[in-house]
């Protein structure tokens, strides 16, 4: 398994080793005993599987405040998405700042993505499927969006998508100014 740290330190990119063939492949998308090995020492609850007819689909910025706040990992088992990360923890020295990574089917790669930290993603091909481990169980009442154009923040969207599509929950997110975030 490659990992390596992004340029919001505690946001990582996971490779897990794949082994091929002429028959196809194998491989373990996920070991506890790993991603212990590199120091994450958590537990997942519920897999989450989202598909997305279209290229620009975007969701986010979610997350979930404590006690149902979410460590999250992410993949791609078919197309590919920008992932992003925002740092929300209003202590941190690079609160509001975010990190963004390619994830796509055909890099196997995954994105991790802690506690304190808004997640959200826009799809690069049409006909993308996204897993993702989460460590807290879905909370109604603790769900939050954050605005995904906030100028404050300052996302870099790729442009040669077009339009984009998004759900009207994300449409009517709040800025970061606004947002209840960690402390």
């Amino acid at each position: 398994m490659y990992v390596r740290s992004l340029a919001l330190a505690e946001v990582l990119e996971i490779v897990p080793q794949k082994f091929e063939d002429e028959r196809g492949f194998f491989s373990e998308t996920y070991n506890e005993r790993e991603i212990n090995r590199i120091g994450l020492t958590l537990t997942f609850v519920q897999d989450n599987h989202s598909y997305s007819v279209h290229k620009g689909v975007l969701r986010g910025l979610h997350y979930q405040l404590p006690p149902k706040a979410q460590d999250k990992l992410v993949r791609v088992v078919k197309g590919a998405i920008l992932d992003v990360a925002v740092d929300i923890r209003r202590s941190s020295v690079t609160f509001g700042q975010w990190v963004a990574l390619e994830v796509a089917a055909d890099r196997w790669n995954q994105i991790f993505i802690p506690k304190g930290f808004a997640h959200g993603f826009v799809t690069l091909t049409d006909h993308t499927e996204v897993i993702y481990k989460v460590s807290e169980y879905y909370s109604p009442e603790h769900d939050r969006s954050i605005r995904f154009d906030d100028p404050a923040i300052g996302i870099a969207w790729p442009s040669s998508i077009g339009e984009l599509i998004l759900s009207e929950k994300d449409r009517q997110a709040p800025p970061l100014s606004m947002a209840t975030v960690f402390e």
